[in-house]
């Protein structure tokens, strides 16, 4: 039986309890009977010292800082209190922790943690878009990136405000358990299962006037879900939005926070991975059926986007027990 992905909350004085939340509820829920992997998080703190959070919250923790060296996965929360020293142990804990290659991720304000234990330095950084001058003006040698959810530099991750940690926990699941996984855990907290990290913190909402586009743009975006497999121009969902090419740019970007190509390539790279967990079709026809037309279109998206191939892929992720190649039908992927 495969072991547990092992998971650490650093906790001490002045964490979010919403982030504490985030972290609990997709780390720490046992979801095995639905076919989640099996994950043991831990509460670790500097010593077993109940740690207050506010609004009369407080977290037991259940480990020290030593469990660190155990752990595959460690997560940094917010602070309600960004420019306060975090506890010297923490901080060297999280050091050593980086330099054994441990993988650290840290949401919204956590990136400041991260910031005063130095290993953010001359490294991309992104946190909430109230707090980017805040962190720039503390920590200038933080290279912070200015409109994403989350970001990834050196194995160290940081994320944008509240329902991006949500992201960046999923983003996690999805990049050591695979797709599927990630699916199952977003299901049952009735979440969206996959937004990119590149997309932008700020997404304007259509005015009362512009309802009418929303919904033809929300329309364009399910045809093309439901034909990722046929070649998609921005030009052919331009004009089946009944707009320009530039004004159908616009409208989608304002209204997802990413560009229509980019908003295309990343739902083909998800129809790819499910299809390469779900089934045993061959390497050419999940380039199809995803849509990009050729085997090595795609290994080249996969080696851009993921840092592996659609292969290595498979063999790490792969769900299927004798399911058969589920072919049959257009749609790429049952939805």
């Amino acid at each position: 039986m495969k072991p547990a992905y092992r998971v650490a909350l650093v906790a001490f004085p002045g964490i979010r309890a919403f982030d504490v939340s985030v972290i609990t509820e997709v780390w720490g829920t046992d979801r095995t009977d639905r076919g989640a992997p099996a994950f043991d998080l831990r509460r670790v703190a500097t010593d077993s010292a109940s740690v207050p959070m506010r609004g009369g919250l407080a977290l037991a923790p259940d480990r020290t800082l030593t469990w660190l060296s155990r752990a595959d996965l460690i997560l940094v929360p917010g602070l309600d209190d960004h420019v306060t020293p975090a506890p010297a142990p923490v901080l060297d804990a999280l050091r050593r922790a980086h330099a054994r290659g441990t993988t650290l991720a840290a949401l919204c304000g956590g990136a400041f943690t991260l910031a005063q234990a130095g290993l953010l330095d001359g490294r991309r950084a992104i946190t909430h878009w109230g707090l980017i001058d805040l962190l720039r003006t503390h920590h200038p040698r933080v290279n912070v990136v200015p409109d994403a959810l989350f970001i990834e530099d050196d194995n160290i991750w940081t994320a944008a405000g509240t329902a991006a940690g949500i992201d960046l926990c999923l983003h996690l699941v999805r990049r050591s358990h695979g797709a599927e996984a990630a699916a199952t855990i977003a299901r049952s907290m009735v979440t969206a299962p996959f937004r990119t990290g590149t997309q932008a913190q700020f997404i304007e909402h259509p005015t009362p006037r512009a309802d009418r586009d929303a919904d033809t743009l929300a329309a364009v975006r399910d045809h093309a879900l439901r034909h990722l497999h046929e070649p998609l121009t921005v030009a052919a969902l331009a004009a089946r939005a009944g707009m320009s090419p530039r004004s159908f740019a616009r409208h989608f970007t304002a209204e997802t926070g990413v560009t229509p190509l980019r908003w295309l390539l990343d739902q083909r790279i998800a129809a790819a991975q499910k299809l390469l967990e779900r089934t045993d079709l061959p390497m050419p026809e999940v380039a199809r059926r995803a849509g990009f037309g050729s085997e090595v279109t795609m290994r080249q998206h996969f080696a851009s986007r993921l840092a592996t191939s659609p292969r290595a892929y498979r063999t790490a992720f792969s769900t299927r027990s004798a399911t058969g190649s589920g072919a049959g039908g257009s749609n790429p992927i049952a939805r």
